[in-house]
Order: structure tokens, then C-alpha cells, then sequence
């Protein structure tokens, strides 16, 4: 044996000691006696399981459910709940609190208690929300209890073997998820627990509260106050699916309270599943996982569809479209983005500076809606814990389905909130005798009409990724098929008021737009494209055009 396999094995074994989960435990036990008879697969499999921490990073934690120390498991959760709390003793002088909220993936609310005994242990006063619930819930819950910190148990839409360990702070930070230096000030503290070796050491307590429902409460009824139903809606025809995750009981309550129609449910899909059992990878983003939906509002001959991800902090939104197969195409997370954001503009109080954001790879027309109504406009790097962090907010969203409506309330996106405004929009849209579809020629008559695309290279090696991303910045592209490049920005030197990213920008002649960076949460390069014509269908020409051309630089590149 070696000396790396028995280093592993080493660590494997004092890991195994500490492990509070029979579950893990049985799993490492048999991959450790595997290993130290030889077997090499085995041998491999604990390697990639200790040869590295997951990351505590902007995002928190997420990861495959399993154990090591590359896993999500109890011992991880652990030494994340040991370290926030030190991190936030260290913080302030009085006692902080913090509250806790999980969705119904696997572990899920096992994490979320032994966080709460975690804190509670530490001297904190630990909030547990009183059930599985949304993750826009917990973020509200940290404003509206005034919280310190918040902690939310998800793995939101990834595949179903995953959880995670999402934090936001209150405070200065107004609810919003953390970001530099509190990542990486919380990170080390996180290793210092883990440097212990043994989370049986950390002083645990049952003292933790469990929230009143007077929480959820309230998350309705500022919810449902986003937008109530105008008169005369009581006969719309709408599909939603929960996507096998915790959206249905809160939006259902929130529906009812705004005044809108009930909707034609995919019962298949309303309640908690941690298997997901009617999709591989429950995502609305992803191919398939809205053929159920499509099947239940054909059945229903529905007028809209609108889903949530598991966690219910993602909106999608599908509408009638005859050239799409099976009569049905979801709308993009651009498209239902400027709807909601020509919403949020027509009802801004326009006197107080307000503000319309996006993250730089969303589409540029919210710029062109903000200029139109009068208002400041403002471009950050991709993530919720930056667009919620614009001055004078009054709405901002991602391209990747999400959507912040409602900022004095929620400092998050919340597929929920965003789902009541597109209800009104809809509702709007039908007194008027016109559609969603309309509403989207209605808007591209006035700012013109935006197309957006995006090509993903998967890879097994990230130093593929570290490696285009080195020769585009040696070399920069002089065009992208027959559309030259007329500026080019390398925003890890800077670029404006913007944050440092590993992002490249190009803004090419007839403008359009390429913006190329790492994907955050998986092993992905992106590109994301955005063009403007005078129609719908010359925009849509144009970013085909350019798809194709990236593909063809990365595959140059690579």
C-alpha cells in the first residue's frame, strides 16, 4: 500500500469514529475494508471522497449526499453549523440569533436539527421553522425576525442525490445570502471545528425554539400583497407544478389570499418527493421536465402554466405556442425576466432613485425598460446575493429562472412572490383580451425585441474550463462569425463599480452581446448571448448565428 492510500485510509477511519449517521457509517465501513484489501476501485472512491473539503463558499455549501469530507453528510453539517456559530459570536456583542429552514430532500431536516442543537449548544438563540417549507420562507423569516443569520437545507433544483447549506445574514446585510469576506472568514472557522476532528466534542442543546406559524403567516400575507387579483379573473385557466418539492401548501395559501383562481395541479408532482420520482433532474429548465404539465394543460386547455423548482425560490413559465412541438414551449428566464421587470417599472415609485437590476448574463432589455420609465439601472456580477444588494431595488433577476419582486420583504429570489406577479400580469393581460404571448409583442414594440441563447461545454477535468478561459484572455476573439468584436472586457481586472469575476464580456457590432465564465455550480464553461432587431424572429436569427459561432471558437479553442 502507499503512502496516499494509506493517508486516506487514515482519514477515512478517524472520519468513521465521529460519524453520528448509521447510514454513512455503514457505507464508509464497507468502501474502508474494500480498500485496505486492495481493491483499487475502492481505494479511488475514498480518495475522491477525503482528498478535499466541499468549498464553503458565496453559495454555502452543496454537494452529493454521502460520506467524507467531499460529501454532504452530518459531519459536514456539523463543523458548517460549529462554524457559523463561532463566526457570528465573534461578530457582535449580543447573543445572535439565528433561524433555520429545510425543504424535504434526503437529510434535509435531519441538518436542519442538528444545526438548531448545534446553535443552541453554542449559546445562540436558534429559530426552527415549523415544517419543511420554501426557501423564500427563511429568507423572509431572517428579515421578519430580525434574525442574524439564516440557514436554509437545499439543494434547490439539482439532482436528487444532492443537498446543500445555504446562508444569508441579517444585520447590515438586510436578509441577503453572504458574500466576501463573510465566505471566507466563515470558511475558516468551519476549518477550525474540522481541525478538532471530532464533532462528538461540540456542546450540543435541545433549547432551540420552533417558529410560530404566525412566521408563514406573514410570508403569505405579504406575499399575496404583492399583487391582488383584479376583477373578473375568476375563470382563468392555469396548470402549476411543485415539481415534486414544497411549493404547493405556501403558494396554494398565497393564491387563494391574492384572490386568483385555483389551479389545475400536476398531481403527480404537487408534494414532497425526495426521489423525484417523474423527472431525472428536477430543474423546469432542463428537456422533460415540464412534460407533465404540458400533458395536464392540454387536458385542461389551460392558458399558462407556471412551475416552481423544488425549493420553490425559481419560477418557470410556459405558454400556448402552435409552432412548438406538442403545442406547448417554455418561456425563458430572459423573457418572463423583462415581463416581470416592465411590471415592476409601470408601478416604481419613480421620485425615490428606484432600480431596476440583473446579473450581467441576463438580458440587456432590462436596461432599455429601466431607461424608458426613468429609472437607474444597475448590472452585477451573477447571484442574488449581488443583485439583491442594488441600490433602491424595487426589482431584479437571472436569466436561470429567478426573480426578486418583492425586496422589502424578500432579499432572494422567490419563485413564489414571482409567480403572483405573472398572475396579474396574466389576469391584466386577459380583461384586455389579449395573452402572455401579446404582452411579449407589446413590449418588443416599445424597446425593441431581445433574443437571448446559451451554449454549455460540459467537462469531466476542470482545468479544461481554467484553460479556455487562459486562451481567450491571451488571445481574445476578433469576431464571432461575421460579427466583429468592438469591445472586450476581462472583468477579473474590474471593470466600473462591478466586482472582480472570472467573466469576459464582448460587445460586438450590430449589438449583440457574448458573455463567457465558469458556471458556479457545475462543471461547465457558459456562454450566454443576447441580441436586439426590430423583430422577434431576426433577434432569434441572430443568436442561432452566434450559438453557432461559439461553439465553434470553444471547439477551436479546446
Amino acid at each position: 500500500m502507499n503512502a496516499l492510500a494509506a493517508e486516506r485510509l487514515a482519514q477515512a477511519r478517524a472520519w468513521l469514529r465521529q460519524d453520528p449517521d448509521p447510514e454513512t457509517r455503514d457505507e464508509l465501513a464497507g468502501i474502508i475494508t474494500r480498500a485496505a484489501s486492495g481493491d483499487a476501485s475502492a481505494a479511488a472512491d475514498l480518495d475522491d471522497r477525503f482528498a478535499t473539503r466541499l468549498a464553503f463558499g458565496t453559495a454555502g455549501l452543496r454537494g452529493a449526499l454521502g460520506a467524507g469530507s467531499n460529501r454532504m453528510n452530518r459531519v459536514l453539517v456539523a463543523q458548517a453549523a460549529a462554524g457559523l456559530a463561532g463566526y457570528l459570536l465573534q461578530r457582535g456583542s449580543r447573543i445572535p440569533t439565528v433561524v433555520i429552514g429545510y425543504d424535504g430532500r434526503r437529510g434535509s431536516r435531519r441538518f436542519a436539527l442538528d444545526s438548531a442543537e448545534l446553535f443552541a449548544g453554542a449559546g445562540l438563540r436558534a429559530i426552527l421553522l415549523p415544517r419543511l417549507l420554501p426557501t423564500p420562507v427563511l429568507a423572509f423569516a431572517v428579515r421578519h425576525l430580525e434574525a442574524d443569520a439564516g440557514v436554509m437545507v437545499t439543494a434547490s433544483h439539482n439532482p436528487p442525490d444532492d443537498n446543500g447549506y445555504k446562508v444569508y445574514l441579517g444585520g447590515a446585510d438586510a436578509g441577503s445570502q453572504i458574500i466576501a469576506p463573510a465566505d471566507a472568514e466563515i470558511a475558516a472557522h468551519i476549518q477550525r471545528v474540522a481541525d478538532v476532528g471530532d464533532i462528538g466534542l461540540l456542546p450540543r442543546s435541545e433549547s432551540y425554539e420552533i417558529a410560530a406559524e404566525e412566521v408563514v403567516d406573514a410570508y403569505v400575507a405579504a406575499t399575496a400583497a404583492v399583487a391582488h387579483a383584479p376583477y373578473g379573473v375568476q375563470e382563468m385557466r392555469w396548470v402549476y407544478t411543485a415539481m415534486h418539492g414544497v411549493g404547493w401548501e405556501t403558494l396554494s395559501r398565497v393564491v387563494r389570499s391574492a384572490g386568483y383562481p385555483a389551479p389545475r395541479v400536476v398531481d403527480a408532482q404537487r408534494d414532497p418527493d425526495p426521489t423525484f420520482r417523474t423527472v431525472p433532474f428536477p430543474n423546469p429548465e432542463e428537456p422533460g421536465a415540464l412534460d407533465l404539465a404540458f400533458e395536464r394543460a392540454r387536458e385542461v386547455d389551460a392558458e399558462f402554466i407556471i412551475a416552481n423548482d423544488p425549493d420553490a425560490d425559481r419560477l418557470a413559465v410556459a405558454i400556448p405556442d402552435a409552432a412548438a412541438e406538442g403545442g406547448w414551449r417554455r418561456l425563458t428566464g430572459d423573457e418572463v425576466g423583462l415581463l416581470l421587470g416592465w411590471r415592476a417599472a409601470q408601478d416604481a415609485p419613480h421620485a425615490t432613485g428606484a432600480s431596476l437590476a440583473c446579473s450581467l448574463v441576463s438580458s440587456p432589455g432590462l436596461g432599455a425598460i429601466a431607461a424608458r420609465h426613468g429609472l437607474d439601472f444597475h448590472e452585477t456580477l451573477t447571484g442574488f446575493k449581488w443583485i439583491s444588494r442594488a441600490p433602491h431595488l424595487v426589482y431584479g433577476f437571472e436569466e436561470a429562472l429567478g426573480y426578486l419582486v418583492n425586496p422589502q420583504t424578500v432579499r432572494d429570489k422567490d419563485g413564489i412572490s414571482a409567480a403572483v406577479a405573472m398572475l396579474r400580469l396574466a389576469s391584466d393581460a386577459r380583461v384586455r383580451g389579449t395573452t402572455i404571448a401579446g404582452l411579449l409583442e407589446e413590449l418588443g414594440a416599445q424597446i425593441g425585441h431581445y433574443a437571448s441563447g446559451q451554449v454549455s461545454v460540459r467537462v469531466e477535468d476542470l482545468s479544461i474550463i481554467s484553460g479556455l478561459m487562459l486562451s481567450l484572455r491571451a488571445d481574445p476573439p476578433a469576431s464571432f462569425g461575421a460579427r466583429a468584436v468592438t469591445a472586450a472586457d476581462d472583468l477579473s481586472r474590474g471593470s466600473g463599480d462591478m466586482p472582480v469575476g472570472d467573466v469576459l464580456r464582448y460587445r460586438l457590432g450590430d449589438g449583440s452581446r457574448v458573455v463567457i465564465r465558469p458556471s458556479g455550480t457545475e462543471p461547465k464553461l457558459k456562454a450566454y448571448i443576447d441580441s436586439r432587431a426590430d423583430s422577434a424572429t431576426e433577434a432569434a436569427a441572430a443568436v442561432a448565428d452566434l450559438e453557432t459561432a461559439v461553439r465553434d471558437l470553444l471547439a477551436e479553442r479546446g
